[in-house]
């Protein structure tokens, strides 16, 4: 199959991730691979896994990117692909757009992917447009049948999937450890809790400094690292956050990280990884990679976080916004020195191929049919 797949850009963030390991199973496995996106540092691990990245600035979500109807209508007709897989709610509505002026036998299949709860306006409703929509858990499939009235039969869940071999099969090099405690020697002989996520209010940061506030009077050999950058115009609230810190007195235990491109090595650093979202999440792709990574995670007991701990390591939900029942979780958690961690085939990179081109393959011979 020829495959397009369709997204914003390749910065970071779990779709991006998502989409680059994609397509980079799509070539392993024959199928011709093409993203069309922004661009970005992802961009060039993209195309060093085989697939062709075309530039085209289908990010903006504003009139401007309707200038890319005719540029699209033209890539389409040059590519002729099978499937074209939108990730995202702009380029499906350039893409859509584009379609419309092509005879019927020429238009690809088009599969969608939700992969959040979208705001329930006439702009995301292009995403169910597509001839088959993919959702990430059960909790957006609920979402998008209640909101948008998809019939079943048209949605599919697939949980977003990880190389738990590429986590696993990892150690930390010595080399690695050295540099890591001469840069951060306050996290030497600590144990060391982990918040990943970029710097948002509703990703849990505050609730994560009051859990440790509370962790630090019973085990103070703990040291909590949050992990991810400030938005731009999120600055202020890094801000918040540091002046919280301090009227906590955690200034000398909790660090900021920022954003980092050695995630897969910090969670084998972790001794727990926590997920503090103040809203359901559709998915939570770090959870999910630091279980691969046979590292305990505690997490609040609601979206799909709650889905995969269900599945995976049911010991670390905890009831949504209990501060007091997460820190004792997560001290309890301490002390097991093993974790029943088990990573069900449908989280796993394979399996999400797998099912996706399931979803491709009847799409095409439906097609043929009629």
């Amino acid at each position: 199959m020829r495959v397009l797949q369709a997204l914003p850009a390749l910065h970071s963030g779990g779709v991006e991730r998502g989409t680059v390991e994609f397509a980079a199973d799509l070539v392993k496995r024959g199928h011709e691979s093409f993203v069309v996106s922004e661009g970005g540092p992802m961009a060039e691990q993209l195309r060093g896994q085989g697939s062709t990245h075309i530039f085209m600035p289908i990010h903006r979500k504003n009139p401007a990117s309707f200038g890319q109807i005719l540029p699209m209508r033209k890539l389409l007709l040059e590519l002729k692909p099978d499937i074209v897989h939108v990730r995202s709610r702009m380029p499906a509505w350039i893409i859509f757009l584009a379609l419309k002026s092509l005879p019927a036998r020429e238009r690809p299949a088009v599969v969608s992917t939700f992969h959040g709860m979208y705001s329930v306006t006439p702009y995301s409703a292009i995403m169910t447009r597509a001839d088959h929509v993919i959702v990430v858990s059960r909790c957006v499939q609920e979402y998008v049948r209640n909101y948008y009235s998809v019939p079943e039969e048209k949605l599919t869940v697939i949980q977003r999937g990880v190389d738990v071999d590429a986590f696993r099969q990892r150690e930390l090099s010595q080399q690695w450890r050295d540099r890591w405690f001469r840069q951060y020697p306050q996290l030497d002989g600590q144990k060391i809790i982990m918040m990943p996520g970029r710097i948002s209010r509703w990703k849990g940061q505050l609730d994560f400094l009051a859990m440790m506030a509370q962790l630090i009077g019973d085990r103070s050999d703990c040291h909590g690292i949050i992990v991810g950058g400030a938005e731009p115009g999120k600055e202020h609230f890094l801000e918040e956050l540091e002046k919280e810190r301090a009227r906590l007195g955690l200034t000398e235990k909790v660090s900021f990280l920022g954003q980092r491109n050695d995630m897969t090595t910090l969670y084998l650093l972790a001794d727990l990884v926590c997920h503090m979202s103040t809203k359901p999440e559709p998915f939570g792709r770090t959870v999910t990679e630091a279980l691969a990574s046979g590292t305990p995670v505690v997490a609040y007991d609601r979206g799909g976080v709650a889905e995969t701990l269900q599945a995976c390591f049911k010991e670390g939900l905890v009831p949504p916004d209990d501060v007091e029942g997460f820190a004792k979780t997560a001290i309890r958690l301490l002390d097991d020195p093993f974790p029943s961690i088990t990573i069900p085939w449908r989280f796993r990179l394979e399996a999400q191929t797998d099912s996706t081109l399931e979803v491709y393959e009847n799409l095409l011979a439906q097609r043929q049919a009629n």
